[in-house]
């Protein structure tokens, strides 16, 4: 018998985060292992008078092709698959990998080959997403593989999992409308400023938000949520963060990094680790060494790092950063083939100042 709290996160998927109509061509797309969360969302895409179309990917498969396809099977995009990106209503994706190791021995330069041909399907995404064309959300499906990452049990990291999408409660979308209302504010403050600066123990950085969009994440692209974003100007950001936690990509983490931007480009950068996989990432194209994001965590529900970015960088008392592409929704024009998130906890002798104005101290609003 499915969980009740995996029939919730269904309903909420489909009829809050993207509220499907009646008619609309929906994308249900996740690995083979997240196949009870998938019939799930189908039969409530399908209560929900929508047209479901089952997107089914295979870890093992993709893995398969990295290692032993040309470059041109690597840079093939499926006809059907690019049909969809292009006139579809609304995407739905559930995470979940039975091995978050199995990418370890992968050259990363052949994953960001795959990745850069892609470009085209995100940055499609993106911009129709930005025109109100393509509703999208990302959510989660728990699994051993997962929780051995967050160090576990099964049992406890459903219970983190559901417990961070309020589907745990009697009424989750009365929850995400609380959150909605208290970020509302934060955002309705920001409106108008320009000048942020972060400084902490991690991080000296100041960067322009002027004519930018703050964006209130609150349950409608990412499931759990709970931050607030925006992209930087893109010539703007200067100075220097060390980011507190492991960046993982392609089920490789790369440890202890450090970036120092100058007139917005990285111009400096080392980690502990997989140094050759944030190299590969950065150089991927003239995009990668811009910001496309900036975000503050504000979900207090999650306070322990779990290696999964869609959890981790909603962190409460942290912020994060993703070089890349933007979202064009707040005004960011930096186009990339990555979009690569890293975190930096501002808990401890921390502060945001925007426009000279104290906003943020410790990990704690103030405004």
């Amino acid at each position: 018998m499915s969980d009740p709290r995996l029939q919730k996160m269904a309903d909420l998927l489909v009829n809050y985060s993207v509220s499907v109509n009646k008619g609309e061509w929906v994308g249900v797309l996740g690995d083979v292992l997240t196949l009870p969360a998938l019939r799930e969302i189908y039969g409530a895409v399908l209560r929900a008078g929508g047209n479901p179309a089952l997107m089914l990917s295979d870890d093992t498969l993709y893995r398969t092709l990295l290692r032993e396809g040309s470059d041109e099977q690597l840079a093939w995009l499926d006809p059907g698959q690019s049909l969809y990106y292009d006139q579809a209503d609304v995407y739905i994706r559930i995470g979940g990998v039975p091995n978050t190791r199995a990418m370890t021995k992968i050259d990363p330069k052949r994953v960001q080959k795959y990745q850069s041909a892609r470009r085209p399907w995100l940055e499609t995404r993106m911009r129709r997403a930005a025109e109100g064309k393509m509703k999208w959300v990302g959510a989660w499906f728990p699994n051993e593989a997962s929780a051995q990452e967050a160090n576990m049990s099964l049992e406890d990291y459903a219970n983190f999992v559901y417990g961070a999408m309020f589907c745990d409660k009697d009424d989750p979308v009365a929850e995400w409308a609380k959150v909605r209302a208290l970020q509302d504010e934060k955002i309705a403050w920001l409106k108008g400023k320009k000048h942020v600066q972060l400084r902490g123990p991690h991080i000296d950085l100041q960067l322009s938000i002027a004519g930018r969009i703050f964006i209130n994440a609150c349950g409608e692209r990412n499931m759990p949520d709970g931050e607030i974003f925006t992209g930087p100007v893109e010539n703007s950001v200067n100075g220097w963060v060390r980011f507190s936690y492991p960046s993982i990509v392609a089920g490789r983490a790369v440890e202890g990094i450090e970036i120092k931007f100058q007139d917005g480009k990285v111009v400096e950068a080392s980690s502990k680790t997989n140094h050759d996989l944030l190299y590969a990432q950065l150089d991927a194209d003239a995009g990668a060494r811009y910001l496309g994001e900036f975000a503050i965590g504000t979900n207090f529900g999650i306070q322990q790092f779990t290696s999964n970015i869609l959890f981790d960088e909603k962190i409460g008392g942290t912020v994060h950063m993703a070089i890349g592409a933007g979202y064009p929704d707040t005004g960011s024009v930096n186009r990339s083939a990555v979009h690569w998130d890293m975190i930096c906890d501002m808990r401890q002798d921390s502060e945001i100042h925007v426009d000279g104005d104290l906003f943020y101290k410790n990990g704690q609003f103030v405004i």
